[in-house]
C-alpha cells in the first residue's frame, strides 16, 4: 500500500514530505566528533607540545634537524604507499549484471544547501540513470531555511521518482545530519549519496547492485571513482585538484580495496547496504567529513569496503579562495575522525588501525609538517643553526624529497591515465606548491578544530555548460 504524503508549508510553498516510516531508528553513536579529545588524548597532546617547546628552547638546531628528518621520512613513507598502489593492478569487476526483475530497491540522497543554480542540472543528471523507475527513490534533502533552493526545485517538473524532503530546523547544520534525517525515509535496500554538482555514470547503480549481489555478506559500501570533468579544467587550482583526485580514486583506493584494507570514503557516490549503515548508527552529525568517519566505523564493526569502476563527474574549485575553506574542512574532519577512531574499536582491530595509519595519519602529518619543515630550513639557514657545520640542504635530504615527489608524481600519472587523460609536466612540478598550500589550509583547520569544530564551510558550485557525461 502506498504511503500517504503530508505537506510542509515553507516560505509560502507547499512541499511533499514523506511520513516517518515504521523503521528501527539507527543506533546512537556513543563516541563521535561531538567530543574532540578524550582526557587521555588531551594529556598526551599537552605533554608532547610541552616537550617539543622545551627541546626547541634548549637545542633548536638539533631539534629542527630531527623534525626535518622525521618529516622527510614520513613523506617518503607516504610516497612509498602511493608508489606501491600505482604498481598494484586494478581488480576488474567480474560481477554479472542483474536482470531488471532481480534489481533491488535503490534510494538516492542528494543533500543540498544554497544550490539553487544547479537544481535543474542535478535533476537532469539523476534522470539519466539507467535503473527501473519503480525501484528508484531519489530524495532531494534541503534545509528549511534555504528558501531559494526550495523554490528552485518547486519550479521544476520533477520526475516521479524524485521527491523533496525538508530537514527541520536544528543543529548542527551539517550534511550528515540531513542524511540521517533522510535515512529513516529511505525505502531502498541500497543507498547512494550524490552532491549537487555530480553527474554519475548512467550505469553506476546497476554496477553497484551487481557487485553487492555477487559480493560477500559483509560488503557494506562501494565507492565509485570521482573524476573532475574535463571541460571545466583551466588554471592551476582545478588542474591540481583533478590530478589529486586521479591519484586518490583511481590508484590509492583501488589498491587499498585489493589489499582488503579500509579507506576513507569520498563525500559522494558511496553506495551503502542500508542494513549495515543503520547497524553502525548512520552518519556522525558532528563530523564535517562524515564520509571518512563512516567508512572506518563500518570496518571497525567487521564490514567490508570495495570500489566500482563507473565514475561520477564533478567540478573543481577554480580559485584559491574557494579551495582553502574546503581543504581546511577536510583536514579538520580527518583530524576529528582520526582522534575518534584512535580511542574506539577501530584501534583494537589491527587491519583497521593499519588503514588509519596509512591514510589519515600519514596524510595529516604530511599536511602539517610541510610548511614547518620549510620554515625550519629557512630559519636554520638564516641563523646558521646547522649542527656540526653540516649543510642544511644536504644530499640525503634532497634524495628523500625527490623520492617523495616521484612517488606522488607516478601515482598521479597512473591515475590520470586510468581516468582517460594524461598528466602534464607542469602540473607534476607544481606538487610541492600544493603541499605548502595544504599546510596553510592545515593551520586554518587547526584553528577551526579548537574554535569551531562542527562548522561546515560551504563549497560554492555553479552550473557548467558542455558537461561531458561518462
Amino acid at each position: 500500500m502506498a504511503r500517504e504524503e503530508r505537506r510542509l508549508h515553507v516560505d509560502g510553498l507547499d512541499h511533499a514530505v514523506l511520513p516517518d516510516p515504521p523503521r528501527v531508528s539507527p543506533l546512537p553513536i556513543a563516541d563521535g566528533a561531538h567530543r574532540r579529545l578524550s582526557q587521555a588524548q588531551g594529556v598526551m597532546l599537552t605533554l608532547a607540545g610541552l616537550g617539543l617547546c622545551v627541546a626547541i628552547a634548549l637545542a633548536p638546531g638539533p631539534t629542527l634537524e630531527v623534525l626535518r628528518w622525521s618529516g622527510l621520512a614520513l613523506f617518503a613513507l607516504l610516497a612509498t604507499l602511493r608508489l606501491v598502489a600505482a604498481l598494484t593492478p586494478r581488480r576488474v569487476n567480474a560481477a554479472p549484471p542483474l536482470p531488471d526483475h532481480a534489481l533491488p530497491a535503490y534510494t538516492l540522497l542528494a543533500p543540498l544547501y544554497k544550490e539553487a543554480s544547479v537544481a535543474a542540472e542535478l535533476v537532469a543528471s539523476l534522470d539519466r540513470l539507467d535503473y527501473p523507475r519503480d525501484r528508484l527513490q531519489a530524495l532531494i534533502v534541503l534545509e528549511a531555511d534555504d528558501a531559494e533552493t526550495i523554490a528552485a526545485f518547486h519550479a521544476l517538473d520533477l520526475p516521479a521518482f524524485v521527491q523533496v524532503l525538508i530537514v527541520p530546523p536544528g543543529g548542527p547544520k551539517t550534511k550528515p545530519r540531513a542524511c540521517n534525517h533522510a535515512l529513516e525515509r529511505a525505502r531502498g535496500e541500497i543507498l547512494v549519496i550524490y552532491d549537487a554538482e555530480d553527474a554519475p555514470d548512467p550505469g553506476q547503480l546497476r554496477e553497484a547492485a551487481a557487485c553487492f549481489a555477487a559480493g560477500p555478506a559483509a560488503l557494506a559500501c562501494l565507492q565509485a571513482p570521482l573524476r573532475i570533468e574535463i571541460p571545466a579544467i583551466s588554471g592551476l587550482v582545478p588542474r591540481q585538484f583533478q590530478q589529486e583526485y586521479a591519484a586518490h580514486f583511481e590508484v590509492l583506493l583501488p589498491a587499498l580495496a585489493r589489499w582488503r584494507l579500509a579507506f576513507p570514503l569520498g563525500g559522494t557516490s558511496n553506495h551503502f547496504a542500508v542494513a549495515a549503515l543503520k547497524a553502525v548508527g548512520g552518519w556522525d552529525a558532528f563530523n564535517v567529513t562524515e564520509d571518512a568517519d563512516v567508512g572506518f566505523r563500518l570496518a571497525a564493526a567487521g564490514y567490508a569496503l570495495d570500489v566500482i569502476a563507473r565514475p561520477t563527474l564533478e567540478t573543481a574549485p577554480t580559485t584559491w579562495k574557494a579551495w582553502r575553506p574546503q581543504r581546511a574542512r577536510w583536514i579538520k574532519g580527518h583530524l576529528a575522525t582520526l582522534l575518534v577512531h584512535l580511542r574506539g574499536p577501530a584501534a583494537r582491530r589491527p587491519r583497521v588501525a593499519l588503514a588509519l595509519f596509512l591514510t589519515l595519519f600519514l596524510s595529516l602529518v604530511s599536511t602539517h609538517l610541510h610548511a614547518p619543515i620549510f620554515a625550519g630550513v629557512v630559519l636554520m639557514i638564516l641563523l646558521d643553526l646547522a649542527p656540526d657545520g653540516h649543510a642544511v640542504i644536504d644530499g640525503p635530504g634532497l634524495v628523500l624529497f625527490t623520492y617523495a615527489w616521484s612517488g606522488s608524481a607516478i601515482a598521479a600519472v597512473v591515475g590520470r591515465r586510468r581516468a582517460g587523460g594524461s598528466a602534464k609536466a607542469l602540473d607534476l612540478l607544481g606538487l610541492p606548491l600544493i603541499w605548502l598550500l595544504q599546510g596553510w589550509a592545515g593551520c586554518h583547520a587547526l584553528w577551526q578544530f579548537v574554535r569551531r569544530p562542527h562548522h561546515w564551510d560551504k563549497t560554492p558550485h555553479a552550473p557548467r555548460a558542455g558537461r561531458r557525461l561518462a
